[in-house]
């Protein structure tokens, strides 16, 4: 297959180059964002980086993305640190692009999608989220098969050994698509069994827990609820959506949804494979929007986050902004910054506890709200 779509191996062995492309419309300050969190990325994936390159250009070049100038000195680079893979910082790199540079850099080359699709694919652990998963890899091999037809039509090494190619690509092609459908039908399975799973919650105050990717959900409500899901410092923890009670004050509950992590750029495939699991938001009677705040650029975090929310109908949502990891800041200024620009959000820790007698009162404020009738008695939550 082509090594567009090539898994990363597990291994710290994979050294890799990453380049960041940087348009005039760019600040340096996004792309060296970006690229840092490309490093993350693959590290995540079991790579190592061992050098980073940020390229200028006015526009994508159609054969080999970064023009004939820079060649030389990626391939100088490569063979200097013995690399084996390039990843470039964007999200759709068309198949001849990554044959003409593969031949001519003599090294694998991948781009920042099939990094992400690599780690779902390390991190996916329940039935669902794995065949999400594989239906999202499937999706986006299949448009790009008919570039590998140059590839597979010189199989057989001579003149009139088109034909087996062709066939051979039809075959992948027509695998996939089965292989697409059977996969649906698995995914409406579990779709089924989830909404039943919604349905017997119709009574309950539920909540959704989302942010960008790290932003430290799963750690949140595992103080809430006091529980232990998986947690790790890195991105993409977990894929699965797990549901909790947690207890607000005397006799009062929430149930609430650790949802998958966002990130800049997620691919359009993994957003709709995903889409059973994003229904947990959509069902909700409010979210927590978690938001790491030692992060260095908060607010494109924070958009990333509000313009996923929007592409599922969720922006209109009761949402409380709790801004974690407070325990990370060197100083008092951004912790200022923060209360000035979001007056009502909660700043907190969830690893030290800091913030959560807040959070809850402010998910009790809503169940007050939403339920006007119950235990209306301002005593009964002191």
């Amino acid at each position: 297959m082509d090594a567009s779509v090539n898994r990363i191996k597990s291994s710290e062995d994979e050294k890799s180059l990453i380049i960041g492309i940087r348009f005039a419309e760019n600040s340096a300050e996004s792309v060296d964002y970006s690229l840092k969190e490309l490093e993350l990325l693959v590290k995540t994936a079991g790579g190592g980086v061992c050098d980073s390159l940020v390229i200028k250009r006015d526009r994508i070049d159609p054969a080999i993305i970064i023009g004939k100038g820079y060649i030389d000195i990626i391939g100088q680079i490569i063979e200097e640190k013995k690399l084996t893979l390039v990843v470039f910082d964007l999200n759709n790199i068309r198949p001849a692009q990554i044959r003409n540079l593969e031949q001519m850099l003599k090294c694998r080359v991948v781009g920042r999608t099939e990094i992400i699709l690599d780690i779902f694919a390390k991190r996916a652990r329940s039935a669902e989220s794995q065949i999400q998963v594989e239906l999202a890899q499937l999706k986006y091999i299949l448009p790009r098969l008919k570039g590998l037809g140059g590839v597979l039509s010189r199989l057989g090494g001579g003149i009139g050994t088109r034909g087996p190619g062709e066939k051979m690509l039809e075959t992948d092609r027509r695998h996939i698509l089965n292989r697409i459908h059977a996969l649906s039908v698995k995914l409406k399975k579990q779709q089924s069994h989830r909404n039943r799973i919604r349905n017997g919650r119709s009574g309950e105050f539920t909540g959704a827990v989302v942010g960008y990717t790290n932003a430290g959900k799963s750690t949140l409500v595992n103080i809430l609820a006091r529980d232990d899901l998986f947690v790790e410092d890195m991105l993409f923890a977990t894929l699965d959506s797990y549901t909790r009670s947690v207890h607000l004050s005397y006799g009062e509950k929430t149930l609430l949804t650790d949802t998958v992590g966002f990130i800049r750029n997620l691919p359009s495939h993994l957003v709709e494979s995903f889409r059973s699991t994003l229904e947990d938001i959509r069902n909700a009677a409010y979210i927590i929007h978690v938001v790491d705040i030692s992060a260095p650029d908060i607010e494109t975090n924070i958009k990333t986050v509000e313009d996923e929310l929007a592409s599922i109908d969720c922006a209109e949502k009761d949402t409380i902004l709790f801004f974690n990891k407070k325990d990370l800041l060197d100083a008092g200024h951004r912790e200022n910054m923060i209360v000035n620009k979001y007056p009502d959000a909660v700043i907190g820790s969830a690893r030290e506890g800091a913030g959560i007698d807040a959070l809850k009162d402010r998910i009790l404020g809503l169940k007050r709200a939403e339920l006007p009738g119950a235990n209306n008695n301002s005593a009964y939550y002191n």
